[in-house]
């Protein structure tokens, strides 16, 4: 079966079985652009409106916050007209205690808002997270092979952050800004309403520059975001494929490419910033202006004794003090573009379906080992036929091998079978109940797999092996141990079961990985057993155990074997032949080898004169042993001392 981390090995992506149906791809439907009311919606519906509570308090901190701007700018005049001019030595105490109590207010206030929008904000984005990680475990295998992991990674934590980082931003600005800016020009306009109108009458032409703006930074900050992904899906490339790049000296050019990705985004970021920087640099301009012409027109009435300099100071200390909040406004265009961008590619994932489901009305799992019917199997990817009307029957609690040049079709036997492709033409039963009959979780609960690369996670041996079960007593945890050899290295680990197995199994070798994954298909003790060239890459020692293992395994389990070395399968009850995605022959391995064809062609490709001199993959074999067509297999120990087996 084919494993999730072959998508990173670009040899892997040349099978047909590992390619991408562009008609089995889910894409998004094309629809118009998103609006900001539908994405707002969105992130309210699923993940603000929830924390209602803790929004309604940390608002009422901000509109505190905010209102004592008013109230700073508004004592400017009775301290300048009463204290500094009048000269009143009494109202320097209770000035000077209210503008400490504010400062004091607004410490308290934006501490505790911090914290609560900090705590929404975090809480909201490991929710997206968790929601979206699964929402792409349920997506199809089609899916998943055209999107690299990188990519994924990135929009489930690069985006996700990008929302983060602004709606904070966002939230404070329609709080504490919005009200700081409503009680601030309320003092501007109780001191004098001319004065006001001239300060903001440069406000009305930034509001075409800002619609203008507003696009452009939404495609730059979708454009940084890609570009995110891009260098996600190269650090990953990299990193799996770091022997191939030191074996053929690419580091300098795995360098210069994963540079030119770094320059494109820091070209895009800083457009981006740039857009986002343009209105409140605009808002700037036209405060200068204004200040200029308030000054001018207002310094004339203060000169002929209309205007006091305590009401000029309140106006200039509340327009000064405005124009800042008035700015972080300005820049909440900017803010939310770059928040709609992720929200955007998010919901392009979040509406991506897949396409393979369980029934409405699923039929009931069979109870022992069942028989594997393919009958008239066809699948393509594209123009390319990869099954064409495949049909075979695996017998219940039999081994059934499949044999075939690499891109025949095998693996995608085994991805039929599991649902992970949905084939064009043709059905595959277990006894008489069509598989597509049954719930997709009942239907992969049956079938436990042993493939050439065993997936391990960055867990401990024990959650290795257990794979989230409960309930497995330490009597049969340490029996399966046993059966898989899993105790032959078991001591030599630092920890024993809790040891770490590191990243994809790295601390392990590939015996020893294999075992792991003998030892899970034993617990899970299904009817069905897939092994997909389970031993090609172990020495002969390592493959002498794992096979005897896997012998154990099959035992009264309908099994179905790919295997390119046909010395590992000659014992199979029927073994099945594959040609460009037909069965064109099938039999025993004497049968087959008396009725000639391709099957007999392989086993002479691999065997001249008795002996073995390549493998399935076409490789010269290290040793030699004497086997011939009709004898029974050697045991390992008969074959290092080049004894026959005895009658």
């Amino acid at each position: 079966m084919t494993d999730p981390t072959y998508r990173t090995d670009p040899a892997h992506r040349t099978d047909p079985a590992h390619r991408t149906d562009p008609a089995q791809t889910p894409q998004p439907a094309a629809k118009p652009e998103r609006t900001s009311r539908e994405m707002f919606q969105w992130l309210w519906g699923n993940y603000l409106r929830q924390h209602m509570v803790l929004l309604s308090v940390a608002v009422a901190l901000m509109i505190l916050e905010g209102s004592t701007f008013g109230v700073l700018s508004y004592m400017m005049q009775p301290m300048f007209d009463n204290v500094f001019i009048g000269g009143e030595q009494g109202a320097v105490w209770i000035i000077g205690t209210v503008i400490l109590s504010l400062f004091l207010m607004r410490a308290v206030t934006s501490l505790a808002q911090r914290v609560i929008l900090k705590r929404i904000a975090e809480k909201s984005a490991a929710d997206i997270r968790t929601d979206l990680l699964r929402h792409l475990m349920r997506l199809d295998t089609a899916f998943h092979q055209a999107h690299p992991p990188g990519t994924l990674i990135e929009r489930v934590q690069g985006d996700v952050q990008a929302l983060g980082s602004v709606w904070t931003g966002l939230i404070t600005g329609l709080g504490r800004d919005m009200v700081a800016v409503v009680a601030l020009f309320s003092v501007a306009l109780w001191v004098d309403w001319v004065w006001t109108a001239i300060a903001l009458i440069g406000i009305p032409v930034l509001v075409l520059p800002s619609f203008a703006i507003q696009g452009y930074v939404r495609r730059k900050a979708r454009a940084a975001l890609v570009v995110a992904a891009d260098m996600s899906t190269r650090l990953d490339e990299v990193f799996h494929g770091i022997n191939p790049i030191k074996l053929n000296s690419l580091e300098d050019y795995q360098g210069k490419r994963y540079e030119a990705l770094t320059n494109r985004r820091v070209r895009t970021e800083t457009q981006a910033a740039f857009g986002q920087g343009m209105i409140p640099s605009l808002v700037d301009v036209m405060a200068g202006l204004g200040f200029f012409a308030v000054l001018l027109y207002g310094g004339n009435q203060i000169i002929e004794g209309q205007k006091t300099v305590g009401e000029f100071m309140s106006f200039f200390t509340a327009m000064a003090i405005a124009f800042d909040p008035l700015r972080r406004l300005g820049n909440l265009t900017g803010l939310w573009q770059a928040a709609a961008a992720a929200i955007d590619r998010l919901l392009d994932l979040f509406e991506t379906q897949p396409t393979l489901l369980s029934p409405s009305n699923p039929a009931p799992i069979p109870v022992n080992a069942p028989r594997i019917i393919f009958e008239n199997v066809s699948l393509s990817y594209g123009d390319l036929p990869v099954l064409n009307r495949a049909t075979f029957t695996a017998q219940a609690g039999q081994t059934t091998a499949l044999v075939g040049a690499s891109g025949a079709g095998k693996s995608t036997l085994f991805n039929v079978l599991t649902r992970l492709v949905e084939p064009q033409s043709g059905s595959v039963s277990l006894n008489d109940t069509p598989i597509n009959t049954l719930a997709l979780t009942d239907l992969r609960s049956l079938v436990s797999t042993v493939s050439q690369d065993a997936a391990l996670f960055d867990e401990t041996l024990r959650d290795n092996i257990l794979l989230g079960q409960t309930g497995i007593s330490n009597d049969v945890l340490n029996a399966t141990l046993d059966n898989a050899h899993v105790t032959d290295f078991l001591d030599k680990l630092p920890a024993g079961l809790d040891s770490p197995t590191g990243p994809r199994g790295s601390n392990l070798s590939g015996g020893q990985r294999q075992r792991v994954a003998i030892a899970r298909a034993l617990l899970r003790d299904t009817p069905i057993l897939l092994l997909d060239e389970a031993t090609s890459a172990l020495d002969t020692k390592s493959e002498t155990i794992v096979q005897g293992a896997l012998d154990r395994l099959a035992k009264g389990r309908t099994t179905l074997v790919i295997a390119h070395r046909l010395s590992t399968i000659k014992n199979a009850h029927k073994i099945v032949v594959i040609d460009k995605g037909r069965v064109v022959d099938e039999g025993t391995h004497t049968d087959l080898l008396a009725r000639g064809g391709l099957y007999a062609d392989l086993y002479r490709l691999q065997f001249r004169d008795g002996k073995q001199v390549i493998d399935g993959k076409n490789r010269p074999r290290k040793k030699v042993f004497a086997v011939k067509p009709n004898e029974r297999p050697q045991s390992w120990l008969a074959r290092l001392f080049n004894r026959p087996n005895r009658p």
